[in-house]
C-alpha cells in the first residue's frame, strides 16, 4: 500500500478546495480512476495560465511545481503543450483552476500532502 490517495479522489478535493475559496474548478480532462497523474493549471480571472505537476523531492514527499507558464504573447503555444502532454499520456488528470491567488492555492495542496 502505497498510502497515495486515488486520483479521482485527489481530483475531487482540488475541485472542492477551489469553490470554496470562491474559485473555479474543471476537469479537463480525466485520467487513469486511481493511479492517474494530476496536473494543475491555474489561472487568475482567466489570464497567467501556469501548468503544475507533482515532482519528487529529496525527503519523498511529491510536491506540485510550476513547470510551464503561458506566454502572453503566444497562447496558444501552452495550449498545444498541454494537448500533447495529454496525447502522450492518456492517464494524465488535467485540471484547470481558477481562483484569486493561484500561488497560494498551490501552496495550500502541497501542505495538506
Amino acid at each position: 500500500m502505497t498510502g497515495r490517495l486515488p486520483a479521482h479522489l485527489e481530483a475531487s478535493a482540488i475541485l472542492r478546495l477551489a469553490e470554496s475559496q470562491g474559485g473555479f474548478a474543471t476537469v479537463l480532462a480525466k485520467g487513469e480512476h486511481d493511479a492517474g497523474t494530476i496536473l494543475l493549471v491555474t489561472l487568475c480571472r482567466g489570464t497567467g495560465a501556469a501548468l503544475y505537476e507533482r515532482m519528487p523531492q529529496l525527503d519523498g514527499s511529491r510536491l506540485f511545481i510550476a513547470t510551464k507558464r503561458e506566454n502572453s504573447e503566444n497562447t496558444q503555444e501552452f495550449s498545444e503543450y498541454l494537448a500533447r502532454r495529454r496525447s502522450q499520456d492518456r492517464d494524465i488528470w488535467l485540471i484547470e483552476v481558477d481562483i484569486a491567488d493561484p500561488e497560494r492555492f498551490v501552496a495550500q495542496l502541497n501542505d495538506s500532502r
